[in-house]
C-alpha cells in the first residue's frame, strides 16, 4: 500500500523526500510518523494502480546467531546493492544508538548509506532494519553492523497514530539491572533479571501483583538479562495483551500476569506558563504523567511537575532551567501538582530555595527574593 519503514535519522530535517524504485521510478514521499527513541520513521508514497513488491516480516526472536542474512542499502549513494553475512549476536544492549538499544549484529557489510536498508533472512523475509555500523576513522564497514529488530519495527507500526505520533506498550514499572553484587546478596548464582524500584500506582505492574524488591527474570517467555532487555520485551508487546512474567520475590519463584496498557494522561498536563517574581517565571510546566513522560522521551515512573520550556528573557530562562527539569521542592515544600506550585509561587518571599532533578542529579538552586 506504498507504506515504506526506514530510519528517523534518514529523513529527520528533510524538506523533501523522494523514492527511487530499483527500475528508477521516483514517487513523493510524506512523513507519517517519526520516532527518535527507536530511530524509526515511517513514509507513505501514492503508487496508484502500480502493485508494488512488500516483505513479509519474521519473528526476530526466532533466528539465532550463526544464520545467513542479506543486507540491501545504497552504500555510499552508489545504488542498490546487497551484500551477505551472518548474524554475529542477538540482544545487543551496549550499543547507545536510541532509547530502546536492543539490536540485531551482523558481519553483512554495512556502509554510510545502507541506514533504512532491510536486513532480510534467505527466506525473503524481513528480520531487521540496518541502522548503524561500528567503524575505523575512514567510516567504513570493519564487520560490526547493527539492526533494529523487525518486532520492534511492527510494534512501531502498530503504535503509530493518525497524527503521526507512537502510543508505546506501557507497564507501570522502574527498575535496575541486577548486578554481582545485588546478586550475592539475595543468594542468586548469576546476575540476571531486573529489581523493581519503582512502580506506578495502579498502573499494570501494580495491579498485576509486582512488588518494589522483586526480581524480573521472564518476560512473556523471554529471559530478561538487564533493563535494556526488559524495555524491549515491554516494547514489542501489543496494547492489551496479557503476558506472563516471571519474578523471583524473597528467594522463591513466582510468575503473575502483566497487562499491557497504553500510558494514560493521569493527571492530566495542567500545561501553565507562570508569571509573577519568583525564580520560575516564564517557565511552562505540567504535571507528569506515564503518557508526557513517554512523549518526552523520558523512561521514568516520576511524578510531580515538569518544566516543558523557558520563555527567553525571563528569570527561569536566565538561571538555567531546563526541559525536562523536575520540580522537587520550593521553600522545603514538596511539589506535587501545578496547582501546588503555583500557590506556592504566588507570593514574593525573602529567598527562593528550589530543588530540582536532572537526570540523575538533584540540584539545589538558592535565590534572593
Amino acid at each position: 500500500d506504498g507504506t515504506i519503514i526506514t530510519n528517523h535519522h534518514v529523513v529527520a530535517g528533510a524538506d523533501e523526500i523522494k523514492v527511487v524504485l530499483a527500475d528508477r521510478r521516483e514517487f513523493d514521499a510524506r512523513v507519517v510518523g517519526s520516532d527518535k527513541r527507536t530511530d524509526l520513521a515511517i513514509l507513505k508514497i501514492e503508487p496508484g494502480a502500480l502493485k508494488l513488491p512488500f516483505l513479509l516480516f519474521r519473528d526476530s526472536d526466532d533466528v539465532e546467531v550463526g544464520d545467513i542474512v542479506l543486507a540491501i542499502g545504497n552504500p555510499f549513494g552508489l545504488g542498490q546493492t546487497v551484500t551477505s553475512g551472518i548474524i554475529s549476536a542477538l540482544a545487543r544492549t551496549q550499543v547507545g544508538i536510541n532509547n530502546l538499544n536492543f539490536f540485531i549484529q551482523t558481519d553483512a557489510s554495512i556502509n554510510p548509506g545502507n541506514s533504512g536498508g532491510a536486513l532480510i533472512t534467505m527466506d525473503g523475509r524481513l528480520i531487521g532494519i540496518n541502522s548503524a555500523i561500528y567503524s575505523n576513522k575512514g567510516g567504513g564497514s570493519v564487520g560490526i553492523g547493527f539492526a533494529i529488530p523487525s518486532n520492534m519495527v511492527r510494534s512501531v507500526l502498530a503504535g503509530m497514530t493518525s497524527k503521526g505520533r507512537i502510543v508505546r506498550p506501557w507497564a507501570g514499572v522502574e527498575g535496575q539491572a541486577v548486578n554481582a553484587e545485588i546478586a550475592a546478596s539475595i543468594g542468586l548464582k548469576r546476575p540476571i533479571g531486573v529489581l523493581v524500584i519503582k512502580i506506578f500506582p495502579k498502573g499494570p505492574a501494580d495491579k498485576a501483583g509486582i512488588h518494589i524488591g522483586d526480581i524480573i527474570i521472564e518476560l512473556n517467555g523471554r529471559e530478561i538479562n538487564d533493563l535494556e532487555a526488559l524495555k524491549f520485551r515491554i516494547a514489542t508487546q501489543s496494547i492489551g495483551e496479557r503476558v506472563p512474567v516471571k519474578l523471583i520475590r524473597r528467594g522463591s519463584v513466582r510468575q503473575v500476569v502483566l497487562q499491557i496498557k497504553a500510558p494514560p494522561y493521569i493527571p492530566i498536563p495542567n500545561r501553565t506558563q507562570l508569571k509573577g517574581l519568583h525564580p520560575l517565571q516564564g517557565a511552562t510546566v505540567a504535571n507528569l504523567s506515564p503518557a508526557l513522560l513517554d512523549e518526552l522521551g523520558i523512561i521514568s515512573q516520576q511524578t510531580g511537575v515538569i518544566i516543558l520550556k523557558s520563555q527567553r528573557g525571563k528569570v527561569a530562562n536566565r538561571l538555567g532551567f531546563k526541559l525536562g527539569d523536575i520540580v522537587l521542592k520550593i521553600n522545603g515544600h514538596e511539589i506535587d501538582k501545578v496547582s501546588t506550585l503555583k500557590k506556592l509561587v504566588a507570593h514574593t518571599k525573602d529567598s527562593w530555595k528550589v530543588l530540582i532533578k536532572r537526570g540523575d542529579d538533584v540540584l539545589s538552586l538558592l535565590v534572593p527574593g
